[in-house]
């Protein structure tokens, strides 16, 4: 479906961003990997995708905290690949604490990379999709982009902000061949997620599965984790035919989370 397609996933080394990868890969579109890691895994993973798909991916590890970068990133794929066609803003970071104890240094971090690098991503490949006629721009932004939790103070305000983003980019760009969407996933059974029910079992000294029981239940009433391969085909879906009018819009895999 992708084929001749060129895609950039920010924070794909791992979690959501890689599974977005391995599906788009697999609709024959050629990849841009990029995140942080060990070079060594980093570049089994790109051969892997190659191998397994028989696209050209490319590696680029430009620092999503840098808006240049970014801008830089959308550049030199169009150098490298000649083209980009479908932007999925994935990368993010994330800490907890009570807003009087927030730290600014954090705050400023989650705000550069969670909202920020999709600012700069997205005007930087706009132009480019406008002179194609095409283009699928995807944010991945969260069940919090749509509810608040505590102690998320800066998360929560970024992932709102990347949905209305998402709501301008729409309408700035309807008409054009381009579409703009947020999915806003539930929790999704990452590294990130595994290492907080490592704690919580650690904590409440319970069984991993009373603590992904316990994790799930507070939030997610299907009691099941959403996976980065529905994720990947959700956002295969977006850049889809079926989905040339949905744009400005934010769309929940969440279990039912933001239904409550």
């Amino acid at each position: 479906m992708l084929k001749g397609k060129v895609a950039i996933i920010t924070g794909s080394t791992s979690g959501i961003g890689l599974g977005i990868a391995k599906v788009l890969a697999r609709q024959h579109a050629d990849i841009v990997l990029n995140g942080f890691g060990d070079a060594k895994e980093i570049e089994s993973i790109r051969a892997g995708i190659v191998r397994d798909h028989d696209v050209r991916v490319v590696y680029d590890g430009a620092d999503m905290s840098n808006g240049e970068a970014v801008r830089g990133l959308v550049e030199t794929t169009v150098r490298t690949l000649g083209r980009v066609d479908i932007l999925v803003n994935n990368a993010g970071i994330q800490f907890t604490a009570p807003v009087e104890a927030f730290p600014p240094q954090k705050w400023d971090a989650i705000l550069a990379i969670n909202l920020s690098a999709a600012f700069h991503g997205i005007a930087a490949a706009v132009p480019r999709m406008k002179k194609q006629g095409w283009g699928r721009i995807i944010n991945i932004a969260s069940a919090h982009g749509l509810v608040g939790s505590t102690h998320k103070a800066a998360y929560v305000a970024a992932k709102h902000g990347l949905i209305g983003l998402t709501k301008v980019v729409g309408l700035e760009t309807a008409g054009t061949g381009i579409t703009a969407n947020a999915v806003c996933p539930g929790w999704v059974l990452t590294p990130l997620v595994e290492k907080q029910i490592a704690d919580i079992a650690a904590n409440k000294q319970i069984s991993l599965e009373d603590a992904k029981a316990s994790l799930l239940g507070q939030k997610q009433p299907s009691q099941t984790f959403v996976t980065p391969e529905q994720l990947g085909g959700t956002v295969a879906f977006l850049c889809s035919p079926a989905a040339d009018q949905i744009t400005g819009t934010a769309i929940a895999v969440d279990g039912a989370w933001t239904a409550q």
